[in-house]
């Protein structure tokens, strides 16, 4: 008889869950809160290709990214080189860290960002706290509050970037923007601005002004704090 019982099946042991770890039925019995980063990793990989055990997978990409902020972040071309990591598993990963940033997008555009400033630093952390340069992002917002769209604006090296608030003016034009929100990253995980961090705020809420776009709040985003020039009284519209 040609077709197996599932039962009768054989079985690489490189997929199956150990008996001691069985991380997928600890998952939906307790959650997923339950489970350690590199069981999640290999939650979502699902088998090893023939010769390599999923957890050691996981374990390799978490050793490869250190740490799951920074594969937020990941491209194609990051996944290269890794044993038992190919062109399916690649996009199994990619899919899942797009989903996440996608779920962060739609639950902001459910209402007023005056009322949602922690998944706005949520947010802003998932797309650039973990780039290893400096990246300009912006928050183009309705006379609502609504996000209308959110983009990368600027990208620079570990220490400098060039922001050009002109672009960021014409870009909100051509979205008819009523306000914004802006942010950039500190690849050194220190959220501190600097005097050109300042100088940059005053100029770009000044410019904003004169085609009537309001400067919500410039957030610096770090590795695990986040700092508002709203919330330190530099003189913006503070979150509600």
């Amino acid at each position: 008889m040609a077709t197996q019982l599932a039962s009768e099946r054989p079985k690489n042991r490189s997929d199956v869950w150990p008996q001691r770890d069985m991380p997928r039925e600890r998952l939906l019995s307790t959650g997923p809160g339950t489970v350690t980063d590199t069981e999640l990793i290999a939650l979502v990989l699902g088998s090893g290709l023939p010769g390599h055990n999923v957890f050691k997978l996981a374990h390799s990409l978490l050793e490869r990214f250190r740490s799951l902020r920074a594969m937020l972040h990941a491209t194609p071309a990051d996944f290269d080189g890794l044993h038992g990591i190919g062109p399916a598993k690649t996009a199994q990963m990619l899919a899942v860290l797009e989903l996440a940033r996608r779920a962060l997008t739609e639950k902001l555009r459910e209402g007023s960002l005056l009322d949602s400033r922690q998944t706005v630093a949520d947010y802003l952390r998932l797309q650039i706290g973990g780039r290893p340069h400096e990246v300009f992002f912006c928050l183009f917002l309705d006379a609502r509050h609504r996000l209308i769209h959110g983009e990368e604006v600027a990208r620079g090296s570990l220490t400098r970037m060039a922001v050009y608030p002109r672009e960021i003016v014409r870009r909100a034009l051509s979205l008819n923007a009523a306000s914004l929100i802006v942010a950039h990253n500190h690849p050194s995980g220190a959220v501190k601005p600097s005097a050109n961090d300042h100088k940059l705020t005053r100029v770009l809420r000044e410019t904003l002004a004169l085609i009537d776009v309001q400067l919500i709040d410039h957030l610096v985003i770090g590795a695990q704090d986040t700092y508002s020039f709203a919330e330190a009284g530099w003189g913006m519209q503070e979150f509600c």
